[in-house]
């Protein structure tokens, strides 16, 4: 009896005898490239790195020679555009390029599919070529998350360019594959894998950032430092204040410690995503920090910004580690006090036992079942463990509660 189960036959065996195939398998592979490069003066009508940037070679080359116009809708998030839009028009006129400015309003409690049908529609309204005029995302991590996923679904495929105006845009949400919005009261739920053909990095942006934003980005750079890259934490550990009052000045111009900082954390997350982009492999050592955030966050908003909650994560994670004799006494305070210093909490009234558990339980559904759960070994390592007890986690968070209660008192004896 012959197999009727086959894959797709060449042309040459289409035509064979015996019992006809009823069933087939398709078998393919798709290449993904995707450039991330830091960009600097990216606004700069005679830099064409941002015209150029997703375009087709044909297009690129009309570009930059005075050929055919280029067109281009550009999402830009609002208060973007109330400090950069003069800028961005301007760049758009002097490089010829036929646009569309479209500004959205981006934040936490706005990262839905409204949002992204709203991006869609514009895509819709300007006529966009499928495949030759990627759309250009100008914002913060929000943003750049609702247009990758409307460019995903749209004709279910459209180039998109990023060019990340926050510092966790630049660290993070920037560079990796996926796509999200929130759902119900789950951060993300909706996404998809759907990387931007080029991401154009510009710290020249973080100079009209504010503080808490700037704070909130160090957290996802922490992470990379405790979990994986030592001299990261330890560039922090000298010189993390001083760059967040600077807003990483010395850096727009290149050169100094912002510079290296930058550099490592985008390598560090680079490093980590590329040989896994679609996450077969749910163990990935760039969760550390995202176990129980995401739903601290969820039900604190507004309270809490996302590196703020990436923070709590890490310091209760970071105290469960003493707690097994991953790290002693000595690099916990270490850590614990440097995130003070970045600004970044490490305590909040959530977390309290019930909320806890919950978040690992969603945790534990995300990853199939088990807990895959990144802890720090010292600073710079991490292990996984699939054990972690209700007890743990309420142990390590009333330590938290208590370091924090100590800080409140020194800080009021201070002032007082």
């Amino acid at each position: 009896m012959r197999n009727h189960q086959e894959t797709i036959p060449t042309p040459a065996g289409l035509f064979t005898s015996g019992d006809p195939v009823r069933a087939w398998t398709v078998s393919t592979t798709k290449p993904i490239s995707y450039q991330v490069s830091f960009a600097p003066r990216v606004l700069d009508p005679d830099n064409p790195a941002l015209v150029s940037a997703g375009a087709t070679t044909g297009a690129a080359a009309r570009s930059t020679t005075g050929g055919a116009r280029t067109r281009r809708l550009l999402v830009v998030e609002a208060r973007v555009y109330e400090l950069y839009g003069d800028r961005i028009r301007a760049y758009a006129d002097a490089n010829r390029i036929d646009h569309t400015m479209y500004v959205l309003p981006a934040h936490e409690r706005l990262k839905t599919m409204e949002s992204v049908f709203r991006v869609a529609a514009a895509m819709d309204h300007f006529g966009i070529a499928r495949r030759c005029e990627p759309v250009i995302a100008v914002g913060g991590g929000v943003l750049l998350d609702i247009v990758g996923l409307a460019c995903s679904l749209y004709r279910r495929s459209t180039p998109y360019v990023r060019v990340p105006t926050t510092l966790i845009g630049l660290v993070d949400a920037g560079v990796g594959a996926k796509t999200g919005v929130n759902f119900g009261p789950h951060k993300n739920r909706l996404g998809t894998y759907h990387p931007a053909d080029a991401t154009l990095l510009d710290p020249s942006f973080l100079a009209t950032l504010g503080r808490r934003h700037l704070s909130n980005g160090m957290a996802e750079i922490l992470k990379i430092g405790l979990i994986k890259d030592r001299c990261l934490f330890d560039l922090l550990d000298q010189h993390g204040e001083r760059l967040i009052a600077e807003r990483f000045g010395r850096t727009a111009q290149g050169g100094g410690p912002g510079d290296e900082v930058l550099a490592r954390a985008v390598h560090g997350m680079l490093q980590e995503l590329q040989p896994n982009l679609w996450e077969h492999q749910l163990e990935r050592v760039v969760d550390y920090g995202h176990s129980f955030s995401p739903t601290l966050e969820m039900r604190a908003l507004p309270a809490l910004l996302h590196g703020e909650a990436v923070s709590l994560d890490m310091a209760l994670t970071t105290v469960v580690a003493w707690q097994r004799g991953l790290t002693d006494a000595s690099r916990r305070d270490q850590v614990l006090n440097l995130m003070s210093r970045l600004r970044l909490p490490v305590w909040h009234p959530l977390c309290e036992p019930g909320v806890l558990a919950d978040a690992l339980a969603d945790t534990v559904r995300h990853r199939d079942g088990s807990q895959r759960l990144p802890l720090p070994v010292g600073i710079g390592d991490a292990v996984f463990v699939n054990n972690l007890t209700a007890s743990e986690i309420t142990s390590a968070a009333l330590l938290l509660r208590e370091h924090q209660r100590r800080r409140d008192t020194a800080r009021e004896a201070r002032h007082a």
